[in-house]
């Protein structure tokens, strides 16, 4: 692997691994961008604790958006929300004629939503750019409603292992995002001292993986690497999400082989998942760390999750679209832009996770939006064993999602709860993911009974490969608004966040 530099060319010396990461490497990097582009402008400051804005009581508001079905405290109701200065300043019953600059009135079959907060997103800038950046990935958020995401600090060049890195990536995110956007930081071998700089810089967290990562740049933790990072995150109150699936099974497991989905399957058992999860709980048990499993597949581990939060542990599980809404079943010989890692398992299994939700053992839904060229995610000979391991969906989840919910009979409340209150909460960003009086004006006008067919080519992420092509989904989001500003793509408006602790 060649490296790039900040115009995203190959440099003269190729540097591989872990040396991508180097802090005086990315230093010179930083040196090399500020002398092509100049200063950029700071990153937003925190925006503290939900509170309501300062002016005068009768002054306009700049928006006021009036609704027959708007989200709010005890469900849907007839509602005018009124918005000052980018965040929501009253919220009163539909007909009290709230004055503005701008009055939006949504169609009957609008539904006026929060905007979703997605904490799982791969964007890959710097350094991977080609798979995915900031503009087409905040793109796809802005366009599905998801109005704040989280970065995974993997797959960009260099890895967000320590604070110059942090630095790096956000000089070319503030140029570019239509949506807030927030960093998580990395664990890797070697990295502990770094970790408590990096939440000083604002990171929300640390993600860590628990076998190969798919990139040499970004190395995985062993079981006593994880218990000590988690003793680090934990005298400072930081959040640690994991990738579990266990090492040793996997390589025990049958090698994937050709272009039969079975094959891939079998070389990523649920058992892979179930071990490595065990492993997460015995160290957060034994740290007393605040631990969080990413893109839970397995059904099998719900009842050990369920007695980990019963015993009192800080821990959280998310699943993503593609695990709620796919089945093994049904995925052709061939079809790669299914792959993901952990996979997409039995219906059986899916029906599970479904039940696992309900009953409040998974937490929320986030997208593990996860690009890459069509080289890499389709080969033409459609081997599972070579094909890139992720699903695109960052712009489809909350129709993905309102699909089945409202063929399972599930109301809307609970997927807006899911894709939005939850995540926001347990990463704290506590100004989002509800409208509520003090919290960001990040809206999304939801049509629910609208139905549409998925085109690859009206997505918006960078490579439109998606396996939901040709499927008619129920939902549609018909606007989006950051901060009390409908989103349009002109010009990017999205800030860079900083967790509130740092």
């Amino acid at each position: 692997m060649t490296t790039q530099d900040s115009r995203g060319q190959g440099t003269d010396a190729p540097v591989t691994g872990v040396a991508l990461n180097d802090p005086d490497r990315v230093r010179r990097l930083i040196a090399d961008y500020h002398r092509e582009h100049g200063e950029a402008p700071a990153a937003a400051e925190p925006r503290g604790s939900a509170e309501a804005s300062p002016h005068a009581e009768g002054t306009p508001f700049d928006l006021v958006v009036k609704g027959r079905r708007v989200a709010g405290e005890g469900g849907f109701a007839a509602r005018e929300i009124g918005i000052r200065d980018g965040r929501i300043a009253a919220i009163e019953p539909l007909g009290a004629a709230l004055q503005a600059r701008e009055v939006v009135e949504l169609a009957d079959d609008e539904t006026l939503l929060p905007g979703l907060v997605d904490t799982h997103v791969h964007i890959n800038e710097p350094g991977r750019t080609e798979w995915e950046g900031f503009a087409t990935a905040t793109r796809a958020a802005a366009a599905g409603g998801v109005t704040t995401v989280l970065d995974m600090p993997l797959n960009s060049i260099p890895s967000t292992v320590n604070p110059p890195a942090l630095e790096y990536k956000q000089l070319f995110a503030q140029q570019g995002a239509f949506v807030d956007i927030g960093f998580w930081g990395g664990a890797i071998p070697g990295n502990l001292p770094q970790l408590r700089p990096l939440h000083d810089a604002g990171v929300f967290g640390f993600k860590c993986f628990l076998l190969h990562s798919g990139v040499d740049e970004f190395p995985p933790l062993t079981a006593e690497e994880l218990g000590e990072a988690l003793t680090e995150t934990s005298s400072f109150g930081s959040l640690m999400i994991v990738h579990a699936e266990d090492a040793e099974t996997i390589d025990s497991a049958p090698q994937a082989a050709g272009n039969t989905y079975g094959s891939f399957l079998q070389s990523r058992p649920r058992d892979a998942e179930n071990l490595a999860i065990s492993s997460v709980i015995e160290r957060t048990r034994a740290t007393g760390g605040r631990t969080h499993i990413l893109h839970l597949s397995s059904s099998d581990a719900l009842d050990m999750i369920a007695g980990a939060k019963r015993e009192g542990l800080d821990l959280t599980v998310e699943t993503c679209p593609h695990y709620l809404t796919l089945s093994a079943e049904e995925i052709p010989d061939g079809a790669t832009a299914f792959k993901c890692c952990p996979p997409v398992r039995e219906e059986d299994n899916r029906e599970q996770l479904w039940q696992g939700l309900l009953e409040g053992t998974i937490d929320f839904i986030v997208s593990d939006h996860s690009p890459s060229t069509l080289e890499l995610k389709n080969p033409s000979d459609g081997d599972f064993a070579v094909a890139w391991g992720g699903v695109s969906s960052l712009q489809l989840g909350l129709s993905l999602i309102w699909t089945e919910a409202r063929r399972r009979g599930i109301e809307l409340e609970r997927v807006v709860r899911w894709m939005s209150s939850a995540p926001a909460e347990r990463v704290g960003l506590t100004s989002k993911g509800q409208l509520a009086i003090g919290f960001d004006a990040d809206l999304a006008v939801f049509a629910a009974e609208e139905t549409f067919v998925v085109d690859a080519g009206q997505l918006h992420h960078r490579h439109p490969i998606t396996p939901y092509q040709g499927k008619t989904l129920q939902g549609r989001v018909r606007a989006t608004y950051l901060r009390g500003q409908r989103v349009e793509f002109d010009a990017p408006t999205g800030q860079l966040l900083r967790h509130e602790q740092a």
